[in-house]
Order: structure tokens, then C-alpha cells, then sequence
């Protein structure tokens, strides 16, 4: 069994009830060396930590902790990170290889913010397979955060990306089996493929925090929907004097509760990364009569370096990276 320090535990312990516990935790405890608690790194030296959404976090994870490795900023790393993911024909929920919408046209949103509160991001984007960095040349060249469909395929193409084409065949078959199986009965949104959408947190070694998301939403979805990854403050959101953090799953439960924002504020409240994420969770909850089907999960990082995941329902799992570890975590969830 791992020893933590009475500090911790109480610390961890005091975040926990901060949260209201209106719903118990469920699942067992993450079994990694840090989870829940404050990272080795943070608790110390203040070392560089990764934090992402889902299985394909894991590889992404070590592309930006290469990058924060070898003393890269913060910024660069999840861009970095979050790019495996969009360029992986593997992953149907972000990028290329991404599901399509009801059109059968793959359309792709992204965010990215820094720890000097710029932010830029880009919505309803077709033939670019890598949003984030588009999102970031709008933060970076432009006094504007969220340029949307054709206007930001032509800021793409002017500042020299390239336009190929997304739709994978598995994608495309994916497309007309879910056209064939239609009826009126049926829910607009099948339950059988994932949504798996990338956020991805950092904190560097100077202590600067950064996140970056990016998705090609739900599947099958209406043309033009847009969810909450795109969003700051909903998908994705970073204040460098509290903390980080991003979201995944349902957008549209994310967009009406500001989700990611709403856990960093929690944080700066006091609450524990966890608590801060239970807390958002509860308050989705909340506003449902019935119990919730669907799946909405955060990450979250606070400055001081401490770790947090949770999701309403099982089979979430997070990447942490720090000390040189990467390891897939399986969250805790309430329902």
C-alpha cells in the first residue's frame, strides 16, 4: 500500500467534503500512484504533468511530454499532444478518421488557451485534419477567439494549411450502416460507437498551465451542430492562478452548465481537482429529473500540481503523465 503524508490526506479528504456529496462515488479507487492526490512532481519540485481524455490521451500524452521533457512551454506541449490524436485514422471521435455528420462530411471543432488568457478556436471546419493548430494561429494572430465554417477554412487556407480529405473508409461504412438501420423510431444518435473527443491539460516546468481540445463531434450529428469543445470555458478552460480543465462527452450538458470553467472555479474556491469535478457533475445531475443516460467527464489540474478525473458514468478513462510516467487510468463515477 502506498504511505501518503497526513498533509495529503487531509487536504484530499477536506476537498472531498467540500464537494457536497450529494451523490457517492462509484467504482474503484484509480489505481495509480497519484491519482486523487497531489502528483510526486507537484507536491516538490513543481515538475511538468500531463493530464488527457480517454485511451488515445495516452499516446498523446507522450508527444507532449517530450515536449515539457526537455523544458518546452506548457502551450506547445498539448498542442503537440492533442495532434496524435487528430492525425490518427483510429480514433472516430477527433480528426482525421473522425465520424461524419448526417451529410456524411466530417466536420471538426477545436480550442486552445494559454497560461496569458489569449485563447483561439475554430467550429464547423471541413479539410483540415489538424484544428488545434489553426485554432492556435487565430489566438495568436488575431485580436478574435472562434472563427467558424467557411471563414475559418479560408483563414486556414491563407495562413498555408493544407486541405485533404477526412472521411476514412471505415468512417464512411460506419455512415452507411447507421443509414440503413434508420426508422422512425429510432434515436438520432446510435449508443453502439465512441465520441471519444481529446482534452489534454499541462502544466510546464516554469509552472505556466495550458489546454488545448479538439473533436469531430458527435457522430451522425445535424449539419452544422456544433458542441461544447470549441467553446472556452465550456469544452475547455485554463486560468494559470487556479488550474485547468476539459471536458468529454455529452456537448451539449457541457455547454449549458459552462463546464470546464465551472470546475476551475470550484478550484479556486478551495476544492480539490476531484471535488471540483464532482461538484460540476452533481450540478448536471441536478437538473435532470430521471437519471442521466448519457456520459459527461472532466480532468482537471490545479496549479499546484494535483490531479483530478470523474464522470457520471463507468468506463471513463484518463492519461496522467509526470515523472516520466504515463499511465491510463480507469475514473471514478457517480451514477
Amino acid at each position: 500500500m502506498r504511505r501518503i503524508s497526513r498533509r495529503s490526506f487531509l487536504k484530499f479528504t477536506a476537498g472531498l467534503g467540500a464537494a457536497g456529496s450529494l451523490l457517492p462515488l462509484r467504482g474503484a479507487l484509480a489505481r495509480s500512484p497519484f491519482a486523487g492526490f497531489p502528483a510526486p512532481s507537484a507536491a516538490g519540485s513543481g515538475g511538468p504533468i500531463v493530464v488527457s481524455t480517454w485511451k488515445h490521451g495516452h499516446p498523446a500524452n507522450d508527444a507532449a511530454w517530450r515536449i515539457l521533457a526537455g523544458g518546452g512551454a506548457a502551450l506547445d506541449a498539448v498542442e503537440a499532444g492533442v495532434r496524435v490524436s487528430e492525425g490518427d485514422p483510429g480514433v472516430n471521435g477527433v480528426g482525421y478518421g473522425g465520424l461524419p455528420d448526417e451529410d456524411c462530411t466530417v466536420t471538426l471543432d477545436a480550442s486552445i488557451m494559454g497560461p496569458d488568457y489569449r485563447a483561439g478556436a475554430v467550429a464547423f471546419i471541413e479539410s483540415y485534419r489538424h484544428p488545434i493548430s489553426i485554432a492556435r494561429k487565430v489566438m495568436e494572430t488575431t485580436d478574435h477567439v472562434l472563427i467558424v465554417g467557411a471563414g475559418a477554412e479560408e483563414f486556414a487556407r491563407k495562413h498555408g494549411f493544407e486541405r485533404e480529405e477526412l472521411l476514412t473508409e471505415a468512417a464512411r461504412e460506419a455512415w452507411i450502416k447507421w443509414k440503413q438501420r434508420m426508422s422512425d423510431t429510432d434515436d438520432w444518435f446510435p449508443k453502439d460507437l465512441d465520441h471519444d473527443t481529446i482534452g489534454l491539460v499541462a502544466r510546464d516546468a516554469a509552472g505556466d498551465l495550458a489546454g488545448a481540445c479538439t473533436t469531430s463531434g458527435l457522430a451522425f450529428k445535424i449539419h452544422g451542430r456544433v458542441g461544447d469543445s470549441p467553446i472556452v470555458g465550456a469544452g475547455m478552460y485554463v486560468d494559470n492562478e487556479v488550474g485547468a480543465a476539459a471536458a468529454t462527452g455529452k456537448g451539449e450538458e457541457v455547454l449549458k452548465t459552462c463546464g470546464s470553467f465551472l470546475v476551475v472555479e470550484f478550484m479556486r474556491q478551495g476544492l480539490s481537482p476531484r471535488a471540483a469535478c464532482k461538484k460540476a457533475l452533481e450540478r448536471i445531475v441536478k437538473k435532470h429529473a430521471a437519471k442521466p443516460a448519457f456520459q459527461v467527464a472532466f480532468i482537471a489540474l490545479s496549479k499546484e500540481g494535483e490531479v483530478g478525473a470523474l464522470s457520471l458514468q463507468k468506463d471513463f478513462q484518463y492519461a496522467v503523465a509526470v515523472d516520466g510516467k504515463n499511465e491510463l487510468i480507469d475514473a471514478e463515477y457517480l451514477l
